[in-house]
């Protein structure tokens, strides 16, 4: 009877000892294990990361790092960093946390546009994804790409079309750079090359009339009327005369372009460069901004009427007079230089 009750005891001593430890997993497992107070937490794990550097960017999330340390490790997180942007919800528990961590990479959206150069390009893309803009604008500039897709580097920014795209966050520099390449060429769909052609302009050239209608209207319902003024142009042999064009040479030279410039002289319409439509009766070697889609289409879609000249409306802003003859266009602009020079804009 003795050794009976002793084993009957062992055997209780076991059982409790089974529910401890079972209580203790499950909690290890299941039990909720964050201590950020909104709804939501993101975590980044950069490229390359070793499975330190991925505890140490969950640290300051985590109610117990050392059982989300168990739980990782039996399901083999850590040996399988994954890197990308991670969303984390409040109130969950380790074996949720690691399952995200392992397959959830969520995407962020990456908006650009109105950037002026690469350079400005790559580091609006910067902030957006993992790449830094350094290496952006190395593969943005790389040569061998570049000829590869009949482009040079004065023409490389019409490659990027401005819009919302979804990428992960842990995106390469070159799987950026990929992704435009193929968003382009999905842009310039045959309608488009169709419409290109028909006008008499390749897409670069295209790119390059819609920089600078870009530049010169912020109204996009008057785009198209833009366009056709130098669509007439281009189609009669005259000079574009574009003012954004001498603004763009400026900046090219001095290699400032962060200078504001909101009136142009008579003495920058002499500038020696080949962005100076004053002075070139070629189109510039590339765009002189980032366009909108709106503004190429409305290259390829552009107005059609008698209009050679425009100069903004005093009486309208944002919008411009349109005139047919050099005369009707010298009585809107004196109208225009006596505004700006009530005004006391020098430069």
């Amino acid at each position: 009877m003795y050794i009976k009750k002793i084993l009957w005891i062992i055997a209780l001593l076991g059982l409790v000892a089974l529910g401890i430890f079972s209580y203790s997993v499950y909690n290890s497992i299941f039990s909720p294990n964050t201590k950020f107070e909104n709804k939501t937490a993101t975590v980044y794990i950069p490229t390359g990361a070793t499975y330190q550097i991925a505890i140490d960017s969950l640290r300051p999330l985590l109610d117990d790092l050392s059982s989300f340390d168990a739980v990782a490790q039996k399901k083999g997180y850590a040996a399988n960093i994954k890197a990308g942007k991670y969303i984390l919800k409040k109130g969950m528990n380790n074996n949720d946390l690691v399952n995200v961590l392992r397959s959830q990479n969520t995407p962020v959206s990456v908006v650009f546009n109105n950037q002026e150069r690469l350079e400005e390009l790559a580091g609006r893309i910067a902030v957006q994804i993992e790449a830094d803009s350094i290496s952006l604008l190395k593969t943005m500039q790389d040569d061998v790409f570049l000829n590869a897709n009949n482009l040079n580097k004065q023409e490389a920014l019409g490659l990027y079309i401005p819009n919302k795209y979804e990428f992960f966050w842990n995106t390469s520099a070159e799987g950026f750079r990929e992704r435009m390449l193929t968003e382009y060429e999905k842009f310039w769909n045959q309608e488009r090359l169709d419409k290109a052609k028909e006008i008499g302009l390749t897409p670069n050239q295209v790119t390059v009339v819609a920089s600078i209608v870009q530049k010169e209207t912020a109204k996009v319902d008057e785009r198209p009327k833009v366009a056709g003024v130098y669509m007439n142009r281009i189609n009669n042999g005259w000079k574009l005369e574009a003012d954004p064009t001498v603004i763009y040479a400026i900046k090219e030279q001095s290699g400032n372009f962060d200078t504001i410039i909101k009136r142009v002289l008579y003495k920058d319409l002499k500038l020696e460069s080949p962005y100076n439509t004053y002075m070139n009766i070629t189109l510039p070697p590339g765009p002189i901004a980032m366009p909108d889609i709106s503004s190429i289409d409305a290259v390829l879609n552009y107005g059609k009427h008698e209009y050679f000249f425009f100069v903004a409306d005093v009486e309208n802003f944002g919008y411009h007079k349109f005139a047919k003859n050099l005369a009707q266009h010298n009585r809107n602009k004196q109208a225009y230089v006596q505004w700006i020079n009530k005004q006391g804009v020098k430069r």
